[in-house]
């Protein structure tokens, strides 16, 4: 991500689309975020896809709005956009495409409602591996229509590059939460107490610290998830947790360091101050109104 980012900034891009992209980018993980909704509840998992969304959009705006007169000059550059001739796909297929391979994430992870539910909830998790097998089938059909057999070799091997990549961190980080945090009623390393008093409830505080820690530690992709779940089963408010949740994928001390080498101490100092702020306050509304 930060070399896209480092890339469509030097080409000419204005500073708020371009910092919404660098916070977008990570924030707005499909995968991540079903997860979450998966193991921490669907609650948190769609504050964190609205706030994702909402803090990218917001972001960008008062970067341009602060910085405007800096970035007059840059705005007038031109980003390179590929031609589109030659291409075989329709704007409709390439949506539709991406489109099936999220609604076969979201219909396989979908979470057992709660037993004695009604409604719509259950009659979805009664049918989801049914809709799940039919959006398999459909993608398969898109696969043969719609790209060549080396486009497939490449997304192939591209699944298993992430898959190498990913698996062992997020192994790695269910076995370090487990082994520092335990479970909810098997506490480990880390005393309960100690999250209860800097992480408990829903003060300005405790969404403070959680914003400042989720900004300053390095998550690798999917870790935040087992690692929430050790904390809140430590005492961790629901607030805090949100607030984690949106400031820690976007932000991490490696990457402040690597920003502030595209643009600067000042604007990177900004950034990450309008990531904390609104995480914090996030993290206090979600905690007021639905914990």
């Amino acid at each position: 991500m930060l070399p896209l980012f480092a890339g469509i900034y030097t080409r000419g891009a204005g500073i708020g689309p371009a910092t919404a992209f660098l916070y977008s980018g990570p924030a707005i993980n499909v995968l991540a975020i079903t997860l979450t909704a998966k193991i921490l509840g669907w609650q948190l998992g769609l504050a964190r896809a609205i706030g994702a969304v909402v803090f990218a959009i917001v972001t960008g705006l008062l970067m341009t709005l602060i910085f405007r007169k800096d970035d007059a000059a840059r705005t007038a550059g031109q980003i390179y956009v590929p031609d589109s001739e030659g291409k075989e796909r329709t704007l409709f297929q390439d949506t539709l495409y991406p489109l099936t391979m999220v609604l076969i994430l979201v219909f396989a992870a979908f979470a057992k409602p709660a037993p004695g539910s009604t409604g719509l909830w259950p009659a979805i998790f009664a049918a989801k591996w049914y809709i799940t097998i039919a959006l398999l089938i459909i993608l398969g059909f898109m696969l043969k229509s719609w790209f060549t057999r080396d486009e497939c070799k490449s997304w192939v091997e591209s699944t298993w590059g992430f898959m190498k990549q990913i698996f062992p961190l997020l192994a790695g980080g269910v076995l370090v939460a487990g082994f520092l945090l335990g479970r909810p009623g098997h506490p480990a390393l880390i005393p309960e107490q100690w999250v209860q008093s800097l992480l408990g409830g829903n003060s300005f505080s405790a969404n403070l610290i959680a914003s400042l820690a989720g900004a300053f530690m390095y998550f690798a992709t999917l870790t935040e998830v087992p690692i929430l779940q050790g904390l809140l089963g430590a005492g961790m408010g629901q607030g805090p947790a949100l607030a984690l949740l949106l400031a820690g994928p976007a932000l991490s001390l490696p990457n402040m360091l690597v920003i502030g080498s595209v643009m600067g101490a000042k604007k990177t100092a900004t950034f990450c101050g309008i990531i904390v702020i609104m995480s914090t306050f996030a993290g206090m509304i979600y905690g007021t109104w639905f914990a």
